[in-house]
Parts: structure tokens; C-alpha cells; sequence
């Protein structure tokens, strides 16, 4: 993680949580993350093509020149880039996951705005992980944020983070020979491939010791 917020968001989210894999929604406290509330956002997952904002950051709604509230998160994605995210973030649902993103934004002038985004898991009594907690800030402020809207974004790379440094379904003895769809072509984050992507920069070494999880290509690794 490159940005201050999602530093400091990933750290309480993760002193939460402490030994379980995701802490409670209502344990979230606005008041102990007031200096990050503008860029931060929560999402309900509705099913595999909907995840919904229930809340989202003064400062985000103005990045995007609209209220993000009530509004599909997958949607202004590229084909792509939106089969990328649903699966991320059914990893992030099912499987416990977190995940770092580097985003573009995308004006219809052709401005491009750098943003680096993080979502993690947050449980719900009676509805398991269906919520997620998620900041996305930018790099650099550009003279045109907030007059132009942010029409469509892309990934510009992707990381996902298991929290335990394996699938949480793995150490539950779930199977895992089971198969999976080929994922889109998304770059990993280099030095930190938690998982692996068609066409990303793997090693043969990598390749030979990979294996089918689910909907993923899972890659054993430390956090180096």
C-alpha cells in the first residue's frame, strides 16, 4: 500500500479484527477514522453482479461529481476490468481476502486520475461478509477534480492480501481441485503475487507451483 489513508485504514481495520478474519460492521467507529471518512466508502454485496455503496466520503462523491450512495459499485468498468472486480470481490466476500488496487479514472476529455483503492472484509451477524469497508484517495490533486466527473475507471494493477497468508477456505480442508474460469488479464503488484492473473509477469518457478482454488490461481508466498 502506497497511500497514507489505506495504510492507516488497513491498520485499525486489521487491530479490529485481531484474531478473527473480519471484524463486525458494528464495530466500525466513524470517530476513531474522522480524518479518513472522506475517502472512504462501504459496500453491501446484493449478489455476484451488484455490490451497492451504503455509504461513501464527501471527498469520493466529489471526485466523481455525484452521490455515490444506492449506486452499483461495478458499474463504469470496462468488460475486463468489471470480470476482474466481481471476482475480487467474491474473494473478498466468500473468501476473507483484502485487496489493493491501482485505479485510473477516466473523464470524457481524457483526463486520467491515479487513485489507489483497498477493500476488506466486515462481517454481519446472520449475513456473513457481506459488507465492505473500502477507501479510494488519490496521488495528486489535478486542477480539473470535481468539474469533470469521473465517467469510467480502470486497474492499472492488483493485489489480493489473505489475511491469515493463505485462503481462509483452505485451512478448513474445502476442496481444491475444483475448476475455475480463466480470470481477465490484470497486472499484479510486482513483489506481491498473492494471486495470479492471465498474462501477468509470473515466474516458471511460480507457474509450476500454483494451483486452482475456486474462481482463483492461487500462488503460494510470504508477504516479501
Amino acid at each position: 500500500m502506497k497511500h497514507t489513508i489505506n495504510r492507516t485504514l488497513y491498520q485499525y481495520w486489521d487491530e479490529l479484527r485481531g484474531s478473527r478474519i473480519a471484524p463486525n460492521r458494528s464495530e466500525i467507529d466513524p470517530g476513531r477514522i474522522r480524518t479518513l471518512l472522506g475517502d472512504t466508502f462501504i459496500l453491501e454485496a446484493v449478489d455476484k453482479d451488484t455490490y451497492r455503496y451504503r455509504l461513501a466520503g464527501t471527498r469520493l462523491c466529489s471526485t466523481h461529481c455525484r452521490e455515490l450512495k444506492g449506486r452499483n459499485f461495478l458499474r463504469g468498468w470496462g468488460e475486463q476490468d468489471r470480470e476482474a472486480m466481481a471476482t475480487m470481490l467474491a474473494a473478498i466476500t466468500e473468501d476473507a481476502a483484502a485487496a489493493v488496487l491501482g485505479i485510473d479514472g477516466h473523464t470524457e476529455r481524457k483526463h486520467a486520475l491515479k487513485m489507489e483503492m483497498l477493500l476488506l472484509p466486515l462481517q454481519v451477524p446472520g449475513e456473513g461478509r457481506s459488507r465492505i469497508l473500502g477507501a479510494c484517495a488519490y496521488f495528486e490533486r489535478p486542477y480539473w477534480l470535481g468539474l469533470h466527473p469521473i465517467l469510467n475507471q480502470s486497474i492499472s494493477s492488483l493485489r489480493l492480501i489473505w489475511p491469515d497468508e493463505r485462503p481462509h477456505f483452505l485451512s478448513h480442508g474445502s476442496d481444491v481441485r475444483s475448476p475455475v474460469p480463466a480470470l481477465p488479464r490484470v497486472g499484479a503488484l510486482p513483489g506481491h503475487l498473492g494471486v495470479g492473473f492471465q498474462g501477468s509477469m509470473i515466474s516458471p518457478a511460480m507457474l509450476g507451483a500454483a494451483r486452482q482454488v475456486r474462481h482463483l490461481t492461487v500462488i503460494d508466498g510470504g508477504k516479501s
